[in-house]
């Protein structure tokens, strides 16, 4: 409640309950996925007060909506500074913690720095392992592996089977 006011966005239950579902994940939802979990625990929220509850969240800065994915907007409620790196081949993002050089709250040349985000793109660990136990052959790589993101069942971290 005191995080949607310090905001300047009135507390209601649906936004408290939209904001604490982002609080408690890592998986960087989509706006459709925020609707399938938060409408579970309250069946009666519509789909367009979630849509515009992560837009009123968005612009007042309570969480951040990134583009790292082309086909939808994520959403993360972790404002401090990190990279979100993404999955050529499965999808996910996953939050990377890398040094950084913090410019935040700075003049460079002559702009006022207020936030620095960062994306990073490659093939996850989940993936790369997969990877390493699919036979090959003739050198090339499956088509699975095409670059597209795969659909399926999600993995999670650090799955190696």
């Amino acid at each position: 409640m005191e995080r949607l006011r310090e905001a300047g966005v009135t507390p209601t239950m649906q936004r408290l309950a939209i904001l604490a579902f982002l609080e408690n994940t890592k998986l960087h939802p989509t706006a459709d996925e925020v609707y399938a979990a938060v409408h579970k625990e309250h069946p009666t929220i519509a789909r367009a007060t979630v849509y515009n509850t992560l837009d009123a969240l968005t612009r007042a800065g309570a969480i951040l909506r990134l583009s790292v994915d082309p086909s939808a907007a994520r959403y993360d409620a972790d404002l401090g500074p990190h990279v979100h790196f993404r999955c050529r081949l499965c999808g996910r993002v996953i939050d990377l913690e890398v040094e950084t050089t913090n410019c935040l709250s700075r003049q460079v040349e002559g702009h006022h720095v207020e936030a620095v985000r960062t994306y990073a793109f490659g093939v996850c660990s989940s993936c790369q392992c997969e990877r390493e136990q699919v036979p090959q052959r003739d050198g090339r790589l499956p088509a699975a592996y095409s670059g597209e993101p795969r659909r399926g069942k999600k993995r999670e971290e650090g799955d190696c089977a």
